[in-house]
């Protein structure tokens, strides 16, 4: 398939530069794939889409504040993103500098935090932290929270709160599970008062989900790398859905990812933790997953490329398109879609 096949026209001021003024204020499109069925509701009305035994499964990852500002020796300034820390003192970053600097080089980033240099893996620079103190720690002192590049503002006090799921416990993002940005605790209760089991994973997203297909024969395209965690609870909890026919939904692309990730390795839902590279295209075949919430995605982008897998790439271009022209807001802040898995995507034995 080819790069364009999954591309749209959004009218900018679509794309959602705040979060609603209440948490879990958004409106919500069904995407009903089996039925060939879009229909238009809330967020508020998400328990009347869940019965007792179905599993609802999201990805309890905390964004860290990783974006870090300063110069190198020789003056020029530079902009660090951490995209993945490798332990106390080391990370895998994005750099902006007007010259690349040459491994060995150091930097000082605010307000007096000296970092070498290692090397360059792929798009990422290897990054040293010195001084002892752990770099967690540092980000939390000195760190600015990264916003998508999309959001054109900096990153102020109400995104400390809203750019972070009410159930984030495991630091380690550098970007939100933005689905789970709808959920506060009242909607927490009112889904397990349907009888639903709420359980957790994790998946640290990184800022390659940011990162722009270059390539116009998708199957080219090498995907980001990420590091997930299945417990052992959300595997009995999945096959104790399959006994009892409850069904399995995903809050967002990353719980998706990860499940569908540990399922395909070993043919199986399995607990552990993994490195996954699985780029999700129409064609796929899903294992676990029966229903996905998510929010709406970038033009180009491979998490359109998978919500297009998971419901039908017909469908969701028609979603897209009913979506523009009843003005839903778009993006990390924006609506949702609850999507109900199509029949030709479900694995077969």
């Amino acid at each position: 398939m080819t790069l364009d096949e999954f591309d749209y026209e959004l009218p900018p001021e679509l794309i959602a530069q705040h979060p609603p003024e209440v948490r879990g204020a958004g409106r919500l499109l069904h995407v009903d794939a089996p039925a060939d069925v879009l229909a238009d509701g809330w967020f508020r009305d998400l328990p009347d889409h869940l019965r007792a035994g179905d599993v609802v499964v999201m990805n309890d990852t905390r964004v860290i504040p990783a974006r870090l500002f300063g110069a190198k020796a020789t003056g020029g300034r530079v902009e660090v993103l951490v995209e993945r820390v490798l332990g106390p003192s080391e990370a895998l970053t994005q750099l902006r500098a007007s010259k690349p600097p040459a491994p060995g080089s150091r930097l000082v980033l605010e307000p007096d935090i000296e970092v070498e240099v290692l090397g360059r893996e792929g798009e990422f620079w290897h990054l040293r932290f010195a001084g002892g103190t752990p770099l967690l720690e540092l980000l939390d002192r000195h760190g600015r929270l990264p916003l998508p590049p999309y959001i054109e503002r900096e990153a102020g006090a109400e995104d400390d709160a809203r750019y972070q799921t009410v159930y984030a416990k495991r630091p380690g993002a550098v970007a939100a599970p933005t689905a789970g940005l709808h959920f506060d605790e009242a909607m927490l209760e009112r889904v397990r008062a349907t009888g639903a089991r709420i359980v957790t994973l994790t998946l640290h997203v990184g800022a390659g989900t940011f990162q722009p297909v270059r390539v116009d024969d998708i199957s080219q395209h090498r995907m980001h790398s990420e590091w997930y965690e299945i417990p052992q609870d959300v595997v009995d909890a999945v096959a104790q859905a399959r006994r009892e026919g409850g069904r399995v939904m995903a809050i967002g692309t990353t719980s998706l990812r990860a499940l569908e990730s540990a399922a395909a390795a070993t043919g199986t839902l399995t607990a552990g933790s993994a490195e996954t590279q699985l780029f999700i295209t129409p064609g796929h075949r899903f294992r676990v997953v029966d229903r996905l919430f998510t929010n709406f995605h970038l033009p180009k982008s491979t998490l359109l490329m998978l919500v297009s897998a998971f419901g039908g790439l017909d469908i969701l271009r028609r979603a897209y398109a009913h979506a523009i022209a009843q003005r839903y807001r778009f993006f990390s802040y924006g609506d949702a879609m609850l999507i109900e898995r199509a029949p030709e995507a479900a694995w077969q034995a």
